[in-house]
């Protein structure tokens, strides 16, 4: 016997069968992955052919690069993730099938997390490199800082994305939604990666940072679970 919409089976089942759709799709062609990977290199190579000077980077500067990176090729995956969503006329089928529609809002924001934590993976070693950021003496926060900036970032961005996705100029509107909301959140990451980098007297503060990323993740994601289908309904 099928799962009513609204248990608790039903939501895992339609968020999870969002996630392999879009998995599946990617895999045949990875062009959202490459070009997400090349946004985020490229960003970084800028600033370190701008910064470094005699292979020495100015101090505290690597935490910000790597922020800027996620942010930006965060966005961009972001856009081209609904663009293509608009493009095959999918979302508007996700909406009507008989399905909660939150679940929808969860298998897309799932998505888009793996996606950016995989150009992180990337990302993150190329930073250490150019700019000589230890980013590994304390693993287990570096990660969880990463980890709930990326679903804090990815919270609101998939919220204003599926939002905007049949607006006329969206790739202008979104990063103009997105960035003042998302500011605490990058701030939050910036400052607990700057504590990690510091060394083991700064983690209690980079603990502390972790925990605000944590709220700020509880807050975004109950928001936009609660506004998900008026926003897109509207």
């Amino acid at each position: 016997m099928a799962d009513a919409p609204g248990s608790l089976s039903s939501f895992a089942r339609v968020a999870a069968a969002i996630v392999r759709k879009d998995a599946a799709i990617e895999m045949r062609g990875r062009e959202l992955v490459y070009t997400t990977l090349f946004f985020a290199v490229a960003c970084v190579l800028v600033f370190s052919f701008g910064l470094v000077e005699q292979g020495r980077a100015p101090r505290g500067v690597s935490a910000g690069i790597l922020w800027i990176a996620i942010a930006f090729s965060g966005t961009l995956a972001l856009g081209r993730t609904f663009d293509r969503e608009r493009t095959s006329a999918t979302l508007p089928v996700l909406l009507l099938a008989p399905a909660d529609r939150p679940a929808v809002y969860v298998g897309k924001l799932a998505g888009i997390v793996a996606l950016m934590l995989t150009v992180e993976v990337a990302v993150v070693p190329l930073v250490s490199l150019f700019f000589g950021a230890p980013f590994w003496q304390a693993p287990f926060h570096f990660a969880g800082l990463l980890l709930t900036g990326t679903v804090g970032f990815a919270a609101v961005g998939t919220l204003f994305a599926a939002m905007l996705v049949g607006t006329r100029g969206r790739d202008v509107l979104l990063p103009i939604l997105l960035y003042p909301i998302t500011v605490p959140v990058i701030i939050a990451g910036v400052r607990g990666t700057a504590a990690v980098l510091e060394g083991a007297d700064a983690l209690p503060m980079a603990r502390a940072w972790l925990a605000m990323l944590g709220f700020f993740d509880v807050v975004f994601v109950t928001l936009a679970l609660w506004t998900f289908e008026s926003a897109v309904t509207e």
